[in-house]
């Protein structure tokens, strides 16, 4: 096997030795996997993917991640419940549908609601902002075939998601 030279600043040794210690002392493994997870990550970038995070469970306490694009999305704020849809095309091909069900009779009250003379009351109320409706159930599940999504979603929804999936986003005109 060939043997590879890297040469260390000195302020990033402590780095190295940390990544040694994370390993359990073999220091080309760390070096490999962090390599992979970098490439990983960036032919992912190249191709039009980026890093998402889904909030799961109960509230949206846990969190999932991978490579995907967003395909389209679903909001409706009816009287009894908040319904938020996502569809996601993983790396690997897969879908991944996003649902957030919020019942308003769930909505928090007094003081766990806040202050209702604050914005940030409305902004929570209304599913404006980085974490909008911070209640209800967060559920994710993937999906192999795009037809499987036919009636799981509105329809409006589906289409758009068929058309995204039958044609490039960009198309690239050679004029």
């Amino acid at each position: 096997m060939p043997n590879k030279t890297i040469y260390v600043a000195d302020d990033d040794l402590p780095l190295f030795q940390r990544a040694q210690e994370l390993i359990g002392g073999n220091l080309s493994g760390a070096v490999v996997a962090a390599l992979r997870r970098l490439i990983e990550l960036e032919e992912g970038r190249q191709a039009g993917f980026e890093e998402i995070t889904l909030q799961v469970g109960r509230d949206g306490v846990r969190q999932v991640r991978f490579q995907g694009s967003l395909l389209g999305e679903w909001r409706d704020v009816g009287d009894e419940r908040v319904l938020h849809q996502r569809v996601y095309r993983s790396r690997k091909g897969k879908f991944v549908l996003h649902t957030h069900t919020a019942l308003w009779r769930d909505y928090p009250t007094g003081e766990a609601a806040g202050d209702m003379k604050d914005w940030k009351y409305w902004r929570r109320m209304f599913g404006i902002g980085d974490r909008p409706w911070d209640w209800g159930d967060y559920e994710y599940e993937i999906i192999d075939e795009l037809a499987t999504l036919k009636g799981r979603i509105p329809d409006k929804l589906y289409r758009k998601v068929e058309d995204i999936t039958a044609h490039p986003q960009v198309e690239e005109l050679d004029i």
